[in-house]
C-alpha cells in the first residue's frame, strides 16, 4: 500500500531520533572503549626520548609532541574500578594521534594519599600508579610525570610544610619554606628517590628504566612569592634537577613553569601579561629563562592561560597575545636556552562571557600552528599539551577547560590533523602503529 508523503515523513521522524541516539551511543563506546575494527596493532616498542640541541629525538629522528593532560589517572584507579577508565583515556588519546600524557605522580596526605607522611607510602596507591604506567605502555603512550604541586590540590608544597611543623623541624609555617627548609628538601628528595627507583608490580620494570615515562616534571607551576628576586626558587631547581639526574640519567627533566619572565629579563615589560597593570608576573619568584638554563633541566616548559591573565580583554586580543607569548618562548629556546620548549598546559575557558565552541577551535588552531611553524624550521617549539581530556564517568574531575572528545567532531579533527602533520615531520620514528594508519587514512 502506498504511503502519503506526510505518512512517510512521520515514519522518518519516528526512526530519526532512535537512530541518532544509537549513533551517539556508538561514538561514546568508540572513544571510551575502542572501535570495532578487525585491525589490530601491535604495541609500539618505545624508546627513550633524548634531547639533541633544541629538539627531542627518538631513533635519530625529531620527535614532536601533541599531548594532553589527564591529571586524575592515578586517583581514579585508586578509587576502585578505574583501570577501565584509564585504558579508555589512553585509547582515546591514541585514536587522536596524541603521543604523551601529562599526569600527577603525587598525592600527599589526605584521602587516597600516595605519601601518607614523610617517607611513608600506601602500597595500594602506588600500585594504582603502576597500573597507569602499564596501561599507557600498552597503548604506546608516553607519560610526563609531575612530582609535586605548588597548589594545595593533592597535598602540594603546603602539605610538606605541615608535616615539618608537626614534627617540630620546620623553620617556618610559610608555604614557601618548602623551597628553602633543609628538612623539607630532604622530605622531597626521599619522595623523589622512592618514586624513581620504584619497580612496577605489573610490568616488572623499574620506573627509571621504563621508556614509557617521557620525563619528570619537578613541580606544577612553582611560585616563591616571599623572594621575588627568584634566588630561592633557582637554588631549589638547581638542587632538585641535579638530584633527579643523579639517580636517573635516562629520562628528561623539566621544571613545570608557567613561563613568566623574572625581574632580570627585559621581556617582563613586553611579553609578560598586562605589564601596564604592574609587574606582578615578574614578582612571583620564578623566571623562565634563568630557571630553564639550569644544566640538569633538559627542556623548558610554559603554560598558556589568557583567560586568567588578560582580564577585560576580548577574544581576538587574547589570541593575538597567545601567539606573541608562544613565539617569544620559542625564540628563547632557539637563541638563548638552546633547548626544546614545550607548552605543557593550554586551555580556553567555557566560562568566558563571549564563549563559543568555535572560539575554542580557533584558539587551539593558533597554538598548534605556532608549534608547527617552529617544527617545520627545526626550531625549539617541540610540542603542547591541552588541558584537559576526559572520558565518560570522569565528570567529577572536569573544570571549565575540560573536554570530552566526542562532544565536537570539529575539535577531534583539529587535534588529529595536528597529530598527523607533526608525525609526518618526525618520520618513521613517530609514524607507527595506530598513528601511522590514522594519518595514512586521512590522506586518502
Amino acid at each position: 500500500m502506498l504511503q502519503s508523503p506526510k505518512s512517510r515523513m512521520v515514519g522518518w521522524n519516528t526512526l530519526f531520533y532512535p537512530i541518532l541516539a544509537f549513533t551517539s551511543c556508538l561514538l561514546f563506546i568508540y572513544f571510551s572503549f575502542g572501535d570495532f575494527s578487525i585491525n589490530s596493532y601491535p604495541r609500539p616498542e618505545l624508546d627513550f626520548v633524548r634531547v639533541v640541541g633544541s629538539q627531542f629525538v627518538v631513533e635519530g629522528r625529531p620527535f614532536y609532541v601533541n599531548g594532553w593532560n589527564s591529571y586524575w589517572l592515578m586517583d581514579r584507579v585508586a578509587r576502585g574500578g578505574g583501570t577501565s577508565k584509564v585504558r579508555a583515556m589512553m585509547r582515546t588519546g591514541s585514536k587522536m594521534g596524541l603521543t604523551v600524557c601529562r599526569t600527577w605522580a603525587f598525592s600527599d596526605g589526605g584521602y587516597n594519599a600516595l605519601q601518607t607522611s614523610p617517607g611513608h607510602f600506601d602500597e595500594r596507591i602506588f600500585q594504582a600508579l603502576d597500573q597507569v604506567i602499564a596501561e599507557a605502555n600498552q597503548q604506546g603512550i608516553r607519560l610526563l610525570l609531575c612530582l609535586v604541586n605548588n597548589l594545595q590540590a593533592y597535598g602540594g608544597k603546603s602539605q610538606y610544610v605541615k608535616w615539618a611543623m608537626q614534627e617540630g623541624v620546620g623553620l617556618s609555617s610559610s608555604n614557601d619554606s618548602f623551597f628553602y627548609d633543609p628538612s623539607i628538601r630532604q622530605y622531597f628528595k626521599n619522595y623523589v628517590r622512592t618514586v624513581i627507583t620504584r619497580k612496577n608490580t605489573i610490568t616488572g620494570v623499574h620506573y627509571r628504566d621504563d621508556p614509557t615515562i617521557f620525563g619528570w616534571e619537578l613541580i606544577n607551576e612553582p611560585r616563591c612569592m616571599t623572594d621575588s628576586s627568584g634566588d630561592t626558587l633557582q637554588d631549589w631547581i638547581e638542587e632538585m634537577a641535579t638530584f633527579v639526574k643523579s639517580i636517573d640519567n635516562k629520562h628528561l627533566v623539566t621544571v613545570g613553569l608557567e613561563g613568566f619572565y623574572g625581574p632580570s629579563s627585559p621581556k617582563r615589560l613586553t611579553v609578560n601579561p598586562q605589564p601596564e597593570l604592574g609587574e606582578w608576573a615578574s614578582l612571583l619568584g620564578s623566571d623562565f629563562i634563568r630557571n630553564s638554563k639550569v644544566s640538569a633541566v633538559d627542556f623548558a616548559s610554559a603554560h598558556i592561560y589568557p583567560d586568567h591573565w588578560l582580564k577585560g580583554q576580548g577574544f581576538e586580543e587574547k589570541v593575538e597575545y597567545v601567539s606573541l607569548w608562544m613565539r617569544s618562548h620559542i625564540d628563547d629556546g632557539d637563541k638563548e636556552l638552546k633547548k626544546p620548549v614545550m607548552f605543557t598546559e593550554f586551555g580556553y575557558s567555557n566560562l568566558n562571557e563571549d564563549y563559543k565552541p568555535s572560539r575554542r577551535d580557533k584558539f587551539f588552531r593558533v597554538v598548534f600552528d605556532v608549534i608547527y611553524d617552529s617544527a617545520k624550521k627545526n626550531g625549539s617549539g617541540a610540542g603542547s599539551f591541552l588541558w584537559q581530556l576526559l572520558v565518560g564517568g570522569m565528570e567529577d574531575y572536569n573544570d571549565d577547560f575540560g573536554m570530552f572528545p566526542w562532544d565536537r567532531p570539529s575539535m577531534d579533527r583539529i587535534i588529529t590533523e595536528h597529530s598527523c602533520r607533526l608525525a609526518k615531520l618526525g618520520g618513521s620514528a613517530q609514524m607507527k602503529g595506530y598513528l601511522k594508519d590514522l594519518c595514512l587514512h586521512r590522506r586518502r
